[in-house]
């Protein structure tokens, strides 16, 4: 076989870099997939009771890039909705992140903005250096709020608690001193109206595209003669581990269909202290779907199966750098996504790093 381009993996990086090279430079190009489905982590289907359901657990978009918001709006229509999370804590219901809502609720307060900012203010501790994620809750909230939310939440979801990971993992997590308790700030927020998968049907919808499926391309990669290879997949893997396996999250899902039309009060309720699942997703309150019934999903961390979330620790941050020098050698292969730069990358940023390869590192050298 005979690609200019070969790309492993039908996630979002890929099928993105593929329909460019596909439209923009009217190359063949060739995508490689070990699973049996295009869309990576945020593929979804009708389960056999009409729910549309994520296998992978809940996917829901959000970016302040009008250019990647544009890009997938070629390719989809939206349903404009906006997140919204409660927590479980001392037996109540608690809007996350902590906002002012979340301040008075928990304690049976009535505090106005300024007054929650004061309160955090008087419980925060004083921190020089901001080494961790335990630093970063407890210089902004305190230590009631910070075992209540944040200690056995990170436990279960990492199998460690936030002094041993990165500042980043949690700083993800705003403070707001005002009373907006939607999850994401971002300026557009939505799901695909149709769904994730028919989202990427028609991003790859172009007769230059050829997928694939079921298919290890290690299997395949030496009866195909190519230029580029653009990699989507683990990174130690591409190296056959020679610097060891780097550690990943995965996860475990539970789904139920109950013979109900609503199950619980919000879309996601997370369970930072009780129960071994870290949280519970209801789809219909995702995507707006009518039903008679609702399908829910138990989410559980674990260490085995597909990787999910690279682990943000100094030691596997050093162990990356390793092979980060092995991409960095080879000019005919570029490492684009999560797996591939072994670094968290919400949806929105995933499209916008292969948007911002194939400008830079893909069309230019081919015009």
């Amino acid at each position: 076989m005979n690609f200019k381009y070969v790309i492993v993996g039908a996630g979002l990086a890929g099928i993105t870099t593929a329909e460019r090279i596909a439209t923009e430079l009217n190359e063949k190009v060739l995508i490689i997939e070990k699973r049996n489905h295009i869309g990576g982590n945020c593929y979804d289907y009708y389960n056999e009771d009409g729910i549309l359901i994520h296998k992978y657990g809940p996917h829901i978009f959000h970016t302040n890039s009008k250019e990647v918001w544009e890009y997938l709006s070629r390719f989809t229509k939206w349903y404009h909705y906006q997140h919204r999370v409660l927590t479980y804590i001392d037996g109540q219901l608690i809007p996350m992140p902590i906002t002012t809502e979340t301040i008075n609720k928990l304690y049976n307060l009535n505090l106005s903005n300024f007054q929650v900012e004061e309160f955090l203010s008087n419980q925060a501790l004083k921190i020089d250096e901001i080494k961790n994620s335990e630093d970063v809750v407890l210089s902004k909230a305190g230590t009631d709020i910070y075992e209540k939310f944040f200690k056995n939440y990170t436990k279960k979801q990492w199998d460690v608690y936030p002094d041993e990971l990165d500042k980043s993992v949690i700083s993800r997590i705003p403070v707001r001193y005002n009373r907006d308790t939607r999850y994401f700030t971002n300026k557009y927020q939505g799901m695909p109206k149709f769904g994730y998968t028919k989202m990427c049907e028609k991003i790859l919808d172009n007769p230059n595209i050829h997928i694939l499926l079921n298919t290890d391309y290690k299997d395949v990669i030496n009866d195909i003669n190519y230029e580029k290879l653009i990699y989507t997949g683990q990174v130690d893997s591409f190296f056959d581990f020679k610097h060891g396996k780097l550690k990943y999250r995965a996860l475990r899902f539970e789904f139920e269909t109950l013979n109900s039309e609503s199950y619980q009060e919000a879309s996601v309720i997370n369970y930072p202290n009780d129960y071994d699942f870290t949280r519970i997703t209801e789809f219909k309150k995702l995507t707006g779907q009518e039903s008679s019934k609702t399908t829910i999903v138990r989410e559980y961390p674990t260490w085995d199966g597909e990787p999910y979330y690279p682990y943000p620790t100094n030691d596997c941050a050093e162990q990356y750098k390793l092979y980060k020098k092995e991409c960095d050698t080879l000019s005919n292969v570029i490492f684009i996504g999560r797996l591939a730069e072994y670094k968290y990358y919400d949806m929105d940023a995933v499209v916008k790093r292969a948007l911002d390869v194939f400008k830079t590192q893909i069309g230019r050298q081919d015009k």
